[in-house]
């Protein structure tokens, strides 16, 4: 066995499959791209789903790649176990529709055992196939692998949902007696018994049945396309070939370790390495995902990457960590990483900035949630419900642990049982989430295996074109009488993609005009013109003309070209940091998502807009072309992270100023776009932005509209012209100013005079006022204006006031500090008074409110707080 460092295991990989002829496909972002049904891509194969699924076709049939993986379903699994993690690599290599059981298990063996890669010990290894997998048995034999070392498993079947699935064949490595302290030898791996002795480094699945629901298995479809899908864990290969005990102990985790160990308290060793290895975990997690783009928030994506990081916090507490240092980690992170991930070092101050501000703000919902389950203890709960339990560690990260300690300090019970079960249905929900997410689309043969080519043309302009294909359903026909879709052998129809909408139009025909109601791509990237026919017969080979809504075209490019003049205006005034999180672009408008992490300014949008409209009246030429990807990255061209180009992309300049990858239709000149005008900027989720403006017409309607109000404003405030209104306003605002200020005169000798008035009737029965007072209807703000002043002028006292209307009672308790530490208590006197009148409230002990409905019960609430100070 050749020890290895995490890097060269990596390489090893792919140089092995590069020589089977395999593309290498570099890993995509964590966060899915054009994918709404993934929360995260969370095994190697997610990033090709739509070439398993049969919706897009790769530009080879062998890929091989390794992709960052992100999952949370098991998370408090992590640090308890050698090998769970929320962020991992999987090694993979695919096979779509070319080789399939032979060749793979072949190659397999050959990557393991041979000198020259892996040189895995073959005595060592073990292998399992699903019991009715009779030729994957027979190849691994083949390879010369011993009879006792190919195991059956039922469970070799790989399923999730509706579409490709197939058995899958498990590769095990035997780490030796010393990790089967019960001698249970092959029973480990029989019966999946959880074990360090038997490490499952990598998992082959045999992708060639279509499940179906209503089907068993034995009844499922052959796939029109067999393909294979593999996955081998990067850590788990790390731990086998650098002979360490766990995960952690690789190349991988350590530096992050002993990185921690020197901020904390207590040393790294088993006592305490379940906090070590929670916070290297998820550091890993947490500055991957963000790089990628992701952002904290309270939901998606962002809710998750919360809770891992407060998850660290809490452990990093645990080892007598008490200062906010996450962000110190991240720099190691990038350094174990960089050589195969160097974009990590241009996102690391972005990333430390956004963990630094979260720890922050961790720490402020920790106190949160402390006061929440202390004002809960106060209502003398008999224990802690699993709703408070679950809602304190789901809502504001509190541990239970920490649940449970404040509670036996007050000899109280928590509902662990319960808090168990609401984990149990939060679990289900996700692994839920995660089956409907997984399942792939059932492929449809006729459309993956239609491979003539159609030729895009985007000046527009209307053509003739022959009918090569009609479809039905997924399946080819001759002719379409009703609905369908129709590819031709060239089209002037753009097909919706990109965030652009698809051009609308007709196709006339021998037997009429047909309307093209949607156009989309083909798996083998054919634009598919979806059609109703309404009784019209179209044939293949059929010749016919293409005619395109050209005014609708003209609008959508005006509107295209306008988000790249945007992009580019927004990164000179914000930040080169500015990147594309999403658009959509039709005839009415233009929609720009971006990440930027504060509000922007009225200032900064205004320059924003002008900077776009001088662009617009600098007249700068579009000049399109088709570049090798090297060349465009070296020119400095704008793409959408996380999207997948292939060796030659389609390079969209406007001038030297703005240059993007891109595919979509644009106006030839920037002048065509007329003017420009944002409608609203807003943000649509932490730490990104959008702005929704319109070019041309629809701008200048716009415009109109904005000045329509401000006549509408003008008219209201009886000003001669637009140019008065402000004068105007400024009038208005003062005289508003002056009246409040007045109001406020005045409610301030009220407040006076009704505190002396209750101040006179005050008691004294211990030596100190209790003053109980009756206000008839006041304004709300004056109840607490009137606390303040008797506030003011007493050292020592017990207020309570009642705000009467005609249909509800306001209820106001507030006692000096020191009588407070005695024992007297306003949120219980409130919450006891609140009763009685049907109402409720609460608060501290001093200070309490409430709210109640019968205000016939003012004399009964009245003499009740007499009665406690007698």
């Amino acid at each position: 066995m050749r020890k290895m460092t995490s890097t060269e295991i990596r390489n090893t990989w792919l140089n092995f499959w590069a020589s089977k002829g395999h593309m290498i496909e570099p890993g995509a972002s964590l966060v899915p791209v054009n994918d709404p049904t993934l929360l995260w891509i969370n095994a190697g194969v997610a990033a090709l789903k739509k070439y398993f699924d049969g919706s897009s076709k790769p530009s080879s049939n062998r890929i091989a790649n390794v992709q960052k993986c992100l999952r949370t379903n098991d998370i408090d699994n992590v640090g308890l176990t050698a090998r769970h993690h929320t962020f991992f690599e999987m090694l993979g290599n695919f096979s779509i529709g070319d080789y399939f059981r032979k060749e793979a298990i072949a190659w397999a063996y050959e990557l393991l055992t041979s000198e020259k890669w892996f040189a895995l010990d073959k005595d060592k290894l073990y292998f399992t196939v699903h019991p009715d997998d009779h030729e994957s048995r027979e190849f691994w034999l083949a390879q010369g692998v011993k009879e006792d070392h190919v195991i059956s498993c039922a469970g070799n079947f790989w399923e999730i949902g509706p579409g490709p699935c197939g058995p899958d064949s498990e590769v095990f490595y035997d780490r030796g007696e010393k990790y089967d302290p019960k001698k249970l030898g092959l029973r480990l791996i029989s019966e999946e018994i959880e074990n360090d002795r038997y490490i499952e480094i990598w998992n082959i699945v045999f992708s060639q049945y279509n499940s179906k629901e209503g089907l068993k298995r034995s009844e499922y479809p052959e796939l029109p396309q067999k393909n294979i899908d593999t996955g081998a864990g990067l850590e788990r290969f790390a731990c086998v070939l650098q002979g360490t005990e766990t995960n952690f102990g690789t190349d991988l985790f350590l530096p992050i370790i002993k990185k921690v160990e020197k901020f904390a308290k207590l040393k790294y060793n088993k006592k305490n390495e379940l906090s070590y290895h929670v916070i290297a975990d998820h550091i890993r997690t947490c500055t991957f995902a963000l790089a990628d783009g992701a952002l904290f928030s309270n939901e998606g994506r962002g809710y998750v990457l919360r809770r891992l990081l407060r998850r660290a916090v809490r452990h990093a507490k645990n080892l007598g960590i008490e200062e906010n240092f996450m962000a110190e980690l991240c720099p190691v992170v990038v350094e174990i990483m960089q050589e195969s991930y160097p974009y990590l070092k241009e996102r690391l101050e972005q990333v430390q900035k956004l963990i630094k501000a979260e720890e922050e703000k961790f720490e402020k919902t920790l106190n949160a949630g402390e006061q929440l389950l202390l004002s809960y203890l106060e209502t003398k709960p008999e224990r802690i419900s699993k709703d408070v339990a679950f809602k304190l560690y789901d809502t504001y990260g509190f541990p239970l642990e920490l649940t449970e300690e404040i509670a036996k300090e007050r000899k109280l019970e928590v509902d662990k049982e319960g808090f168990k079960e609401e984990m149990a249905k939060q679990k289900e929900r996700a692994r839920n989430a995660r089956l409907k997410a997984s399942s792939m689309h059932l492929q449809s043969k006729d459309l993956l295996e239609f491979v003539t080519p159609s030729e895009f043309i985007y000046d527009g302009k209307p053509i003739k074109a022959k009918i090569i294909a009609l479809f039905k359903d997924g399946k080819l026909v001759d002719k379409l009488v009703d609905n369908g879709e129709v590819v031709f052998d060239r089209t002037i129809f753009y097909a919706e993609s990109g965030g652009e909408v698809a051009d609308s139009g007709y196709i006339k025909a021998s037997g009429g005009e047909i309307l093209v109601e949607a156009v989309n791509k083909a798996p083998n990237h054919q634009h598919l013109h979806s059609v109703d026919t309404q009784g019209c017969v179209l044939s293949v080979g059929e010749e016919v003309e293409l005619e395109i809504d050209m005014l609708k075209r003209q609008r959508i490019m005006r509107n295209h070209s306008a988000c790249h003049l945007l992009q580019k205006a927004l990164q000179e005034v914000l930040g080169s940091h500015v990147s594309q999180a999403g658009s959509y672009v039709d005839d009415q408008k233009l929609r720009f998502d971006f990440n930027h992490y504060e509000k922007i300014s009225n200032a900064q949008l205004r320059k924003v807009e002008e900077r776009v409209n001088e662009i617009i009246d600098q007249a700068l030429m579009s000049d399109i072309r088709y570049l090798p990807i090297e060349e465009a990255q070296k020119m400095g061209a704008m793409a959408l992270f996380g999207e997948k180009y292939g060796s030659v992309v389609r390079v969209v300049n406007f001038g030297d100023w703005s240059i993007e990858l891109c595919g979509g239709c644009h106006v030839q000149n920037t002048a065509d776009i007329g003017v420009f005008a944002i409608e609203f900027e807003e943000s649509i989720s932490s730490g990104v932005r959008r702005i929704q403006a319109e070019t041309g017409l629809g701008a200048y309607h716009l415009l109109k509209s904005r000045e329509d109000l401000l006549q509408e404003v003008a008219n209201k405030l009886e000003a001669s012209s637009l140019l008065e209104v402000n004068d105007r306003l400024d009038g208005k605002l003062r005289e508003l100013k002056e009246s409040k200020a007045e109001i406020e005169k005045l409610d301030q000798e009220i407040a006076h005079n009704l505190a002396r008035e209750l101040e006179s009737q005050a008691l004294y029965p211990k030596g100190y006022p209790v003053i109980i007072g009756l206000l008839d209807d006041v304004d709300k703000s004056l109840p607490l204006k009137i606390l303040d002043l008797l506030k003011s002028r007493h050292s020592q006292y017990f207020i309570y006031l009642i705000n009467k209307n005609e249909e509800r009672l306001a209820l106001l308790a507030a006692c000096s500090r020191d009588l407070a530490r005695q024992g007297l208590h306003c949120g219980k006197i409130i919450q006891a008074t609140a009763k009685l009148c049907q109402g409720n409230g609460g608060g501290r002990p001093e200070m309490a409110q409430a709210g109640g409905k019968d205000i016939r019960k003012v004399d009964e609430i009245i003499d009740y707080v007499k009665e406690l100070f007698k």
